[in-house]
């Protein structure tokens, strides 16, 4: 077992073991006796892991008739106001009081509806986060950024809300499809590249399988690092945005028909390879990268174009006035960041 702690304002642990999902109820219940308990998740994880989480929660005590839950559909269309409505009604249907525990149980969809669904009930609710997908075990459950989306742009309502504890099984893994474990990886690649060229060069060399859980445990220990010191992403946490600038347009421009990681490893391509041509990052990174990603069975290219991907990112939550912050890497391992003005942006990528 692994137990990293989060020391910030509303310190944590991240608790990452094999099993994990059958004792959660122990740890919840170590965490909050008495509380009622609101388990939300989608239409995917829940025929999987729901029964077992409510289970785990009766075996440690928890009567059923304190634990309710929602489901929602599956996929980043459910990550809107209309979705957040019906959560509201389902949390005062259930009588969860600032005293109760929300428990976030499936991928990043459901952690960030989940969590600003807490953040903002009664102006602030407790919430645990049970990830259940690669992407959200490594990036999202930690460090306590909550949102929606709108039509203007991805996680442009939201708040910064810690959990008051994470649950990592590992054994959970194994339920998804490749496409879903794949697009976890970008985000491993992501913490690879801008912050441990070590761990970048294992993932080229390596199976992936023989050493995953240590991966996990290092993604999060480098998230908790960089948000222990950055809690609320005005300076250093940037840097975890290595890729999502011109990700996120990708996503904005497919209408979310290309998913988050698929969308994030063609950004952190694209935007080494103009790194590269402004002389800023060393030659051959982007092909290392692209090389690696592809292995892992990512996009690295799309059909919009750098006017197209510009365009989409100016609106970015990452755009502070007339200046955009670009996450950047001088090489494998050491990222920095680049602020430009915004409208130069479509320059910099062309």
């Amino acid at each position: 077992m692994q137990n990293l702690h989060v020391s910030t304002s509303h310190p944590y642990d991240v608790v990452i073991e094999k099993g994990l999902l059958d004792r959660a109820g122990d740890w919840i219940v170590r965490l909050r006796p008495n509380a009622r308990i609101a388990v939300i998740t989608d239409s995917n994880v829940a025929p999987l892991y729901l029964e077992r989480v409510i289970l785990s929660l009766t075996h440690a005590g928890v009567g059923r008739e304190r634990v309710a839950h929602f489901i929602f559909p599956a996929g980043e269309q459910s990550k809107s106001m209309e979705t957040l409505s019906r959560v509201y009604a389902f949390l005062a249907a259930s009588k969860i009081s600032r005293s109760d525990l929300v428990i976030a149980l499936g991928g990043g969809v459901t952690g960030d509806l989940t969590g600003y669904a807490a953040a903002t009930w009664l102006r602030g609710t407790d919430f645990v986060q049970i990830p259940t997908t690669l992407l959200a075990q490594i990036d999202s459950s930690v460090g306590g950024k909550t949102g929606i989306d709108l039509p203007q742009g991805k996680n442009l309502v939201g708040a910064f809300h810690q959990p008051r504890l994470v649950l990592i099984d590992p054994d959970t893994l194994s339920t998804l499809t490749a496409e879903i474990f794949a697009d976890g990886m970008a985000e491993a690649v992501k913490y690879a590249a801008a912050f441990d060229g070590a761990l970048f060069e294992r993932l080229e060399k390596e199976s992936l399988r023989a050493f995953l859980e240590q991966l996990i445990t290092r993604c999060v220990d480098i998230k908790r690092l960089v948000v222990q010191e950055d809690e609320f992403d005005k300076g250093g946490r940037m840097l975890l945005n290595f890729g999502h600038t011109l990700g996120h347009s990708v996503e904005r421009l497919s209408e979310y028909q290309i998913s988050h990681g698929s969308a994030v490893a063609i950004g952190m391509v694209l935007i080494t390879r103009a790194a590269e041509k402004k002389g800023l990052c060393k030659p051959g990174t982007a092909s290392r990268i692209e090389a690696l990603l592809i292995s892992l069975g990512l996009p690295v290219s799309c059909e919009y174009t750098p006017g197209q991907l510009a365009s989409a990112a100016v609106g970015d939550k990452k755009t502070s006035g007339a200046t955009l912050t670009l996450a950047l890497l001088r090489e494998l391992g050491e990222g920095f960041l680049h602020p430009i003005e915004a409208q130069s942006l479509l320059e910099f990528i062309q």
